[in-house]
């Protein structure tokens, strides 16, 4: 099998070809996908309105981070750093910020408002230039960039190690006694690599397709 580059993102066509290749090296994966079908794409446009969405999500439902960002995109014509940064905290705290939330975002659209953070540069550098790029700004950790890589910009080898749903999902795939650490589930899916990141989406896919599973709930 030819490896996929790393800058590669994936398409309709690749992540078939991932499926495939999954399926024929885990008979749990094979399963996920012959009961519920292809997982979606779960894609998000890059830039500054994604990574600030993602930063919501941090420690709470999808659902109930979407809610906050509806109502941010209700108050503001066009989401921007500039447009952001005209809210003060007492509008934020209306829409639904937490504290740290606002911290955390004011950060995000200052660093790109001065220039210090470029994400259009940054979507074709490598995933560790991405992470470390990220990591420099307070309240981005692993996990923030990894769903950042994994659905703005498509890479096909990102796993979120420490999102809980993905960790609940495989416990479950794999009938486990406990639920495996963000340590034990990197080790655990190294023979998924390179497709790693479509590996993620049939997790989310069997995770959602469970008893009230109506939203995936994450951890930072």
């Amino acid at each position: 099998m030819t490896q996929t580059p790393e800058l590669e993102s994936l398409t309709e066509e690749s992540l078939t070809r991932g499926l495939l290749v999954l399926a024929n090296l885990d008979s749990d994966l094979a399963r996920i996908l012959e009961t519920l079908g292809t997982p979606p794409m779960w894609q998000r446009e890059p830039g500054f309105a994604t990574l600030l969405c993602i930063i919501l999500e941090q420690q709470v439902s999808v659902a109930a981070a979407r809610a906050v960002f509806n109502r941010l995109c209700g108050v503001v014509v066009t989401l921007t750093p500039e447009s952001f940064l005209t809210l003060d905290d007492a509008q934020l705290r209306g829409i639904g910020f937490s504290r740290q939330k606002i911290l955390y975002c004011r950060g995000l659209a200052q660093a790109i408002a001065t220039g210090q953070l470029d994400l259009t540069k940054l979507e074709r550098m490598d995933e560790t230039v991405i992470r470390t790029e990220l990591k420099c700004l307070k309240g981005i950790g692993d996990w923030t960039v990894d769903i950042y890589l994994l659905m703005a910009l498509q890479r096909p080898d990102i796993f979120p190690k420490g999102d809980l749903a993905i960790a609940i999902a495989f416990q479950k795939l794999k009938n486990l006694a406990t639920r495996p650490t963000p340590i034990q589930l990197e080790a655990m899916t190294q023979h998924w690599r390179p497709w790693r990141a479509i590996a993620a989406r049939l997790l989310w896919h069997y995770y959602l397709s469970n008893a009230n599973a109506k939203s995936v709930t994450v951890s930072q």
